[in-house]
């Protein structure tokens, strides 16, 4: 099984699908390598446990993506009690199946090399400046994720791993041409429904709540009423940006540092390049003679241009006489550089040269000498680098002095911010959640929220927020996560309560028309009787948004209706309300011909989708999984 899992792994397919099934399993992303915690495990998978750390990070992830996607309407359904559980307990779902990839890994002995692990951290974007690997830029990144190098190197070699299980999976997957099209057909057909939608708030009049059954909901879920733990800080931030220079930069120093670094300022030289190439893929000695015998003809005058637009075997240079634009040293191969170099005159050719891609006739067309950058070119450049110097050297001295006395007089911070010439910051009572920027930084947070700062009331050490910007941390007031009183929370109660009434209510009445609906009444006069409309869908799609989700869902779900009978069903809807649905028609086009590559890799992504799943489903039956009941705070909620 291990032989054909690392097989599977190298296919095309595998390729081509692992990006696409990898987004469904990533959502924890960094979280679990940013610190241990004694707090209660949000799960636990075959006695390994997801911290909540693990947890409040894959959280903000999802978060933040769901306010991407939906805007200002994010305020409106996060304040749903019902949809953010649904979110926390998606994120926990996750989490677990993330732990299951892991332990299966293991089993099966997947492993990552060092050199792989390596190599992906030099090829990942994030960490290259001007499309090379920068190692400052890297360290800074991973010291703002709370990651020392070897923590990440271990994070990348664990994504790594599992992406070969799911790449394996993948890549062992396929779909018949019969199956493709049965599922395109299916994917494509519309069904036609009338349905009517029961509000819950038509019923709200109809019921109350109690002074009782409101204290008697707080006192049985207070864990939904936390207000989180805040701080009040006061602090200062260094940035070598921000930094105003005693003395300006001169035009002598400027022009100094251009005579002193000349060199940097230097426009190699280029030269525009013709050329015909004779392949030799087939017949090397047949090639090289073709292309001594062109020589021969252009030496003894034959029109270059010409030449290459008939014999030559760059299509795509031969139509414009063989011109392959300009070229700088280390751009072609080392044959055809040198050949191409050692040229000295416009309109000189050079022998037949030889690559791996065949044999070449080279003309020199036109020539750049190497030159020098004049002064005016480049001053702006030079006086903002020189600017740039004389910050980053201001800021680290102004940093030592700041650390010094920070440490030195550590109940207050008006003296460091005193010798930096920088004003002091503070904030209001906040959560760790509401932190402001840049103390909203992950290894920033950490460091104020210890017993140290918040006991103590000491100044923090140099906290980095950045390349060349720090922040000195210092507790003014702390207030412990505490239950919210009853009377702050009452009409939040009073509101949920009056919807779970009213959805109860809503759903009586529906159940009570739906049997109506069975025993024969038509739709039409349910409508009628209850004043609402018969809303009708021809052509629906699969697909369609213009219908409540669950309302589409449930119409795919029914059987094809008879020629005397239409087929019907309830639906509770998410917000609350119901839905009485009558199907009445389906129109199933058969698909003929080829499949498009993009809709058959579509299908066949679904299907990879759907049995990677099917595992992981399989791994959680057999394994111990446990998710204890947990309390999280109105942040969460």
């Amino acid at each position: 099984m291990l032989e054909k899992i690392r097989e599977g792994s190298q296919g095309p397919a595998a390729k081509i699908i692992l990006g696409v099934v990898i987004l469904s399993f990533a959502l924890a992303g960094i979280g679990g390598y940013l610190g241990q915690t004694t707090e209660q495990a949000v799960a636990e998978v075959n006695g390994v446990k997801i911290t909540q750390m693990e947890f409040s990070r894959a959280y903000e992830n999802e978060r933040a993506r769901l306010e991407r996607q939906f805007g200002e309407y994010f305020t409106q359904i996060s304040a749903d009690p019902a949809y953010m559980a649904q979110i926390r307990s998606g994120v926990i779902d996750r989490l677990v199946q993330q732990e299951l990839q892991n332990q299966l890994a293991i089993e099966l002995g997947l492993r990552v090399s060092d050199e792989q692990v390596k190599q992906a951290i030099f090829e990942l974007p994030y960490f290259q400046s001007g499309g090379q690997f920068s190692n400052d830029r890297y360290l800074q990144l991973i010291r703002q994720m709370n990651f020392q190098p070897d923590t990440f190197r271990e994070y990348m070699r664990e994504e790594m791993t599992r992406n070969q299980l799911v790449s394996a999976v993948a890549g062992s997957d396929f779909v018949l041409d019969n199956e493709l099209k049965q599922t395109l057909a299916l994917q494509q057909q519309t069904r036609d429904i009338d349905y009517v939608q029961l509000s819950k708030e038509t019923v709200k009049g109809e019921v109350s709540v109690t002074d009782a059954e409101i204290s008697d909901y707080y006192q049985l879920n207070q864990e939904q009423f936390q207000a989180p733990e805040q701080i009040a800080l006061q602090y200062l931030e260094l940035k070598s940006e921000d930094i105003t220079l005693d003395k300006p930069i001169t035009d002598e120093e400027v022009r100094a540092y251009y005579e002193e670094n000349q060199t940097q300022y230097l426009e190699e030289e280029r030269r525009r390049v013709a050329h015909i190439l004779i392949e030799s893929t087939d017949d090397a000695d047949a090639a090289k003679q073709k292309a001594t015998a062109l020589y021969e003809q252009l030496q003894g005058g034959k029109d270059f241009a010409e030449l290459a637009q008939n014999e030559s075997d760059d299509i795509a240079s031969a139509e414009i006489g063989g011109d392959l634009d300009w070229i700088e040293r280390d751009m072609m191969e080392p044959e055809f550089e040198e050949a191409a170099f050692a040229l000295a005159n416009v309109g000189d050719i050079s022998p037949v040269v030889e690559t791996e891609f065949g044999f070449h006739i080279i003309k020199l067309t036109d020539l750049q000498a190497q030159q020098s950058k004049a002064f005016e070119e480049v001053a702006a450049d030079l006086r903002a680098e020189l600017e740039s110097t004389a910050k980053a050297n201001a800021f680290y001295e102004k940093q030592s002095q700041i650390a010094e006395l920070a440490f030195e007089v550590a109940d207050t911070l008006e003296d460091a911010a005193a010798v930096a010439d920088i004003e002091l910051k503070s904030t209001e009572l906040v959560s760790r959640m509401a932190l402001p920027a840049p103390l909203n930084d992950p290894s920033i947070a950490n460091a104020i929220f210890t017993p140290e700062l918040i006991e103590d009331r000491v100044n923090s050490e140099v906290l980095e927020a950045g390349n060349e910007h720090i922040v000195v941390v210092r507790v003014l007031d702390h207030k412990p996560a505490t239950v919210k009183p009853l009377e702050e929370v009452t009409a939040q109660i009073k509101t949920r309560l009056e919807n779970e009434k009213a959805s109860e209510l809503i759903k009586e009445k529906a159940n009570t028309l739906y049997a109506q609906l069975e025993e024969g009444k038509a739709l039409s006069d349910i409508a009628a009787a209850e004043s609402v409309e018969v809303k009708s869908e021809t052509a629906l799609k699969r697909q369609s948004f213009t219908v409540a989700p669950e309302i589409v869902q449930q119409a795919f779900k029914l059987a094809h209706p008879d020629s005397d009978q239409a087929q019907s069903a309830l639906v509770e809807l998410n917000s609350g309300d119901a839905a009485l649905l009558v199907l009445k028609g389906v129109t199933t086009t058969a698909v003929t011909g080829e499949v498009e590559p993009q809709q058959k890799q579509n299908i066949t992504m679904s299907v990879v989708n759907k049995n990677f799943l099917a595992l992981l489903s399989a791994l959680e039956s057999d394994a111990e999984v446990v998710r204890p009941t947990l309390q999280f705070s109105d942040e969460m909620q």
